[in-house]
């Protein structure tokens, strides 16, 4: 595997006794040993992790914990996640990626998030690619039944990107005026209808205006999750140099009903539950989300109807259509608030509704997705974070007590964890391995002061 300096990030700076800066939020008693282990891990140069939750912020903690390893120390990171790769919201989503609000606003540290998200991708395609080749030729558990990424633009593709055409005239206005401040590595074009349906055949533009965003992506969750956790063990095994310094990572299918269970084992816990981490004892009641679960409806176009083109974007409205192919596309989302249903299973009934709800938003820009048969029905349950001045951020921080930085939490990505996972996996292995949660943007913990009034 070629390696460049994206890929080797080292650092030899592993987790001190005590934080420098870390609010205890969590009640958890002291550990001598947890201590002593902090300690052995300075004098051996070795550090163990544990991560709870195999969804986007769980593998991207894992991903770039691994840049902090060096060839002269040893580090294991044990992944704990009952459902496999991918078995939470993060495996449910549909998958469209930018960087952008629903309003065309680059949302907060949205370049570095775009950013940050494309070189996790670059590292989970070579993954890919070496799955062809010797280095996983013998192991059929690293099979891909298809690409990435499913919709972008390329140097042989003319269109794709994701396509929002406007449906309200208070807001084409204010589209026009964010589309000025776009990135350029995902910019955003102002179309009249006639341009836009040359883009996809037999599109409604209500408002004879539409925004293109070229460069948005499509990805398959869940083969990108099962891409970039083999990234991470081509990366172990690339750094480790000798019995002495291993790198290891490993998924435990295993679930986690209390941290207390794993007093003692690791240097440092990363929590990244999604809406499962209110279900730890340790944290019940003391996060500042709001549960909310979305419906997926997956559907299939006719065999006697023309396909829909290769070279045609995904589509963005008051609900979204992800093409994963000519006669397959994902529609969504469904928003039911307060709700406790982890299940990812959907009943016929609760189909139907979804359908009921999701079909009149999209046919309102795509009628002609009246003509797709139901497939199936998938769902998840997000964490919703608070509102703030500066949007609906995520959560980070240290939770736990005794002035002990061992527990850490990443959660309230809501429906935007595929873009905000990138950055917020890196903030949080530089604030782990250096146990310093003031290495973290205050913004994305000040919810722990106000938790703690509360």
């Amino acid at each position: 595997m070629e390696r460049t300096t994206s890929y080797l990030l080292y650092s030899c700076d592993l987790p001190s006794v005590s934080c420098r800066s870390c609010r205890p939020f969590i009640d958890l008693p002291y550990i001598p040993n947890v201590t002593r282990r902090f300690i052995c891990s300075r004098v051996r140069s070795s550090a163990r992790y544990a991560i709870l939750g195999a969804g986007f912020a769980g593998l991207s903690v894992a991903w770039h914990l691994l840049q902090h390893s060096s060839k002269e120390s040893s580090m294991s990171i044990d992944i704990y996640d009952k459902s496999d790769l991918g078995g939470g919201a993060s495996g449910v989503s549909g998958g469209l990626l930018h960087p952008y609000s629903p309003k065309g606003k680059l949302l907060w540290r949205g370049s570095e998030s775009w950013k940050e998200c494309l070189e996790l991708l670059v590292a989970a395609e070579r993954a890919v690619e070496l799955s062809y080749s010797s280095w996983t030729s013998h192991d059929q558990s690293y099979s891909f039944d298809g690409p990435i990424i499913l919709r972008r633009q390329s140097l042989y593709s003319t269109y794709l990107g994701i396509l929002k055409p406007a449906t309200a005239e208070t807001k084409v206005e204010i589209l026009k005026a964010n589309a000025q401040n776009c990135l350029t590595s995902c910019s955003l074009e102002l179309l009249d209808g006639q341009a836009a349906t040359c883009l996809v055949p037999n599109l409604s533009v209500p408002l004879d205006f539409a925004i293109y965003m070229p460069f948005a992506m499509n990805i398959h969750p869940k083969r990108y999750l099962q891409a970039l956790f083999l990234a991470c063990k081509i990366f172990a095994t690339e750094v480790s140099s000798s019995p002495r310094a291993v790198t290891e990572i490993s998924l435990l299918k295993k679930h986690v009903n209390s941290l207390r269970e794993l007093d003692g084992e690791y240097d440092a816990v990363i929590i990244c539950l999604g809406a499962e981490a209110g279900k730890l004892p340790e944290l019940s009641g003391n996060l500042p989300l709001r549960n909310c679960r979305g419906i997926i409806a997956e559907l299939q176009l006719p065999t006697d109807l023309r396909e829909y083109s290769n070279q045609s974007p995904s589509i963005l409205s008051n609900a979204w259509l992800a093409f994963q192919g000519p006669r397959q596309v994902l529609m969504g989302s469904t928003w039911e608030w307060k709700s406790n249903n982890y299940s990812s299973h959907v009943t016929s009934e609760e189909a139907a509704e979804a359908i009921n709800e999701l079909l009149p938003k999209v046919s309102v820009v795509y009628p002609a997705i009246k003509k797709w048969g139901f497939v199936g029905a998938r769902a998840g349950l997000r964490a919703m974070p608070p509102l703030t001045p500066l949007g609906s951020l995520p959560l980070l921080g240290c939770v736990a007590g005794d002035g002990n930085c061992q527990y850490w939490f990443v959660g309230g990505l809501g429906s935007r964890g595929l873009l905000y996972h990138g950055l917020l996996g890196k903030l949080m292995a530089q604030a782990v391995v250096s146990s310093d949660e003031a290495l973290l943007p205050s913004e994305l913990t000040s919810w722990k002061s106000k938790s703690i009034q509360n």
